[in-house]
This record gives structure tokens, C-alpha cells and sequence, in this order.
């Protein structure tokens, strides 16, 4: 099986790494282009934003591939819990964000389009058999609870964390390169969980799709993966997070997803409250604006892929913290937490040391003359 998933990686890989050129021409020749008009964007020049397209024919490309070979020598049974319907209800969401996302990169479309496109791609996987159910949390007793919070949970997941993945990608290769992470914590934690086959099988695709495209998307970027990419990034992984821990509701393999998305779900959170601390309207709640994390890095004096390296270490510190949670307990990650606090601690005291030694400011710079 692990040589399937292998190959399907790498079929993934090549697909997207290949297509990506031709997304370039692309959205060169129809006008998806990102141009810099705005404090927001930190882009110097007219991009491609196209790059999303690649990524998804990677994914489904390798999706194929690995179905086929499986079935064939009988390693997945696609009729067991519904696997094929839940495919199917994946894919027709994914193309209603798709088509919304793709027109919003070439022409613009509003924020509430958007958010009723990712509504509507919820409710039909919903339909689909997809959804989060008999939750097991201690001090809890949601026995009773009736179908329709566990309908209204999965829509808010879903949707959630489709727009953190969309807001959180601002700099060059940020979103690609958090999501490969966040594939890598969730293959081991579902490895480590015995979770379903069809949830390896499409974070393995998506892993590898990824990969293909970050050469083109890593700072200097030659192309951005423009709404259809981030959307669809943000879609997949709240749908196989909510595939991998099917029937293991437990609290620990809850919380393990939310620790490896952890750091979109707290840059789009924290987001949410300024901005309505600030009396901003729905419409401005849900559009991106320069308040995250990464332009704040950025202010503070980082440049872009210093930033995008810092959030990348903080995604993987979360991404450990969440598996350490899931093959050792709760003592063990956080004892793990205190001695990432105390070194990120040290590193930043020396880094501001280091940097007004080598930066003095211009008063400094007086005194020395």
C-alpha cells in the first residue's frame, strides 16, 4: 500500500510541477493577474495567480491513479462506508469553489459570493455522508444533542477554515508551504490514529501537489496560487481532517487537527475580533486586509521569507505538538510546549540583541560618528 501512496506522491508531484508553467501562460493570456494597488499586497510587480489550477490537477490526477491501483489489487474497498459517494460529494464541492474562485482571480467577485459558494460546497458534502458526529468530550454530554449542531459544526469547520487558509495567504509560498506541513502532521497523525485509508490516500495527493508547485511559489515567486488554490486548500484539509478521525471523536483526536491548523484558525480569529472591535461591516470581516501575522513580521522588521520561514517553524512546532498529543498524551506535548516557549524565547531576546548591533538606529549611528 505505502508504495502506491508513494508513487501516487510523486505522480502528484510531476503533475503539478508541470502544469504549473502552462497556468503562468494562462493567466498571463486572460487577465488573472494580481497587480500591486494597495498596502496590503506586498508584491512589487504584476503576478500570475493562477497556480491553484496546478495544484488541483495534481491532486485529483494522483486521486485517480491511487483508486484505480487499489482497487485493483483490492487495498480499498470503495463501497465500504460509502467511500465513492463521499468522493463525489467532495468533488462537486470542490468545483463550485473552484469555478467561484477561478472567476474571482480573473475578473473579481464579492466576499459574500464567495462565502455562499463555500456555504453551499458544505452543505453538499454534508449531504454526502461527510460530516462530524458523536463528539466524546469529558465534562461534555452532547448525547442528546440533537443532528443539526453537528450539521452546523461541520459547516462552520468547513467554512472556517476554507477562509483561514484564504486570509492567511499573503506572502510568497505562506499558504503552499503551510499546508505541506499541516499534510505531513496529518499523514503521521492518521498513521498514528489507524484512520481511514481514503484519508491518507487524499492528504498524500495534496501533500504531493503542493510540493510540485512550491519551486514556482516560494519567494522570488514566479506565480501565486490565486483564490481557486488557497480556497481549495482550506477545503480539502478541513474535509480530510474530518475524514481522518471518522469514528474516533475522543477529545485528543479532536484537538489534533486544531493544533496542526492552528496557527490560519488563530490569524483568521484574531483577525475577526479587531476588526469587529473596530465596528467593521460583515463584508469587511470576511476580506483580507493588512493586519496578520505575516504583515506584522513584516513590520517588525523581517523580510518576506524570513517571515514565511518563521511561520513555517511555528505551523511544524504546532504539527509536533500535535503528534507528540496523539502517541504520547497531554503531559508529554506539553512539556514539549515549554521548551519550544523557552527557546523561542532565548532566539528572539538575541535576535533584537544581534540586529541593534549590526542596525544601530540613527541616533545610535550619531553617537558612534
Amino acid at each position: 500500500m505505502w508504495g502506491d501512496i508513494l508513487i501516487a506522491f510523486m505522480i502528484a508531484f510531476m503533475t503539478a510541477f508541470m502544469a504549473t508553467p502552462h497556468t503562468i501562460r494562462l493567466a498571463k493570456k486572460i487577465g488573472a493577474v494580481d497587480t500591486p494597488q494597495d498596502a496590503r499586497r506586498i508584491n512589487k510587480i504584476t503576478m500570475p495567480r493562477l497556480g491553484g489550477l496546478a495544484v488541483i490537477s495534481g491532486f485529483f490526477v494522483s486521486i485517480v491513479y491511487l483508486l484505480i491501483v487499489m482497487s485493483i489489487e483490492n487495498n480499498i474497498d470503495l463501497l465500504q462506508d460509502n467511500y465513492l459517494t463521499k468522493l463525489v460529494g467532495f468533488s462537486i464541492g470542490a468545483l463550485i469553489i473552484g469555478i467561484v474562485c477561478f472567476v474571482d482571480d480573473v475578473k473579481g467577485v464579492p466576499a459574500l459570493v464567495k462565502l455562499t459558494a463555500q456555504i453551499i460546497s458544505a452543505i453538499i458534502v454534508i449531504r454526502f455522508g461527510i460530516k462530524i458526529e458523536n463528539l466524546d468530550i469529558p465534562f461534555l454530554n452532547l448525547e442528546g444533542i440533537g443532528n443539526w449542531f453537528y450539521i452546523l459544526l461541520t459547516v462552520f469547520w468547513i467554512v472556517g477554515i476554507t477562509n483561514a487558509m484564504n486570509l492567511i495567504d499573503g506572502l510568497d509560498g505562506l499558504s503552499t508551504g503551510i499546508s505541506i506541513i499541516s499534510c505531513l502532521s496529518l499523514l503521521i497523525i492518521f498513521s498514528l490514529n489507524s484512520s481511514p485509508i481514503i484519508s491518507i490516500v487524499l492528504i498524500t495527493a495534496l501533500g504531493g501537489a503542493l510540493c510540485g508547485f512550491l519551486p514556482y511559489n516560494f519567494n522570488p515567486a514566479k506565480t501565486f496560487i490565486g483564490d481557486t488554490g488557497s480556497n481549495f486548500l482550506g477545503y480539502c484539509l478541513s474535509i480530510i481532517s474530518i475524514l481522518g478521525i471518522a469514528k474516533t471523536y475522543t477529545a485528543i483526536v479532536i484537538v489534533a487537527p486544531l493544533m496542526v491548523l492552528a496557527l490560519p484558525i488563530f490569524d483568521t480569529l484574531s483577525s475577526i475580533i479587531r476588526r469587529v472591535i473596530h465596528g467593521k461591516s460583515l463584508k469587511a470581516i470576511i476580506e483580507p486586509d493588512a493586519g496578520h501575522l505575516h504583515h506584522k513580521l513584516l513590520k517588525k522588521g523581517f523580510t518576506q521569507k524570513q517571515a514565511v520561514l518563521i511561520l513555517y517553524g511555528i505551523t511544524a512546532i504546532f504539527g509536533m505538538f500535535a503528534i507528540i498529543l496523539m502517541e504520547s498524551g497531554i503531559w508529554k506535548a506539553l512539556s514539549f510546549a515549554i521548551i519550544i516557549c523557552i527557546i523561542i524565547a532565548m532566539g528572539y531576546k538575541e535576535f533584537f540583541k544581534q540586529r541593534l548591533l549590526v542596525d544601530p538606529s540613527e541616533e545610535e549611528k550619531d553617537h558612534i560618528e
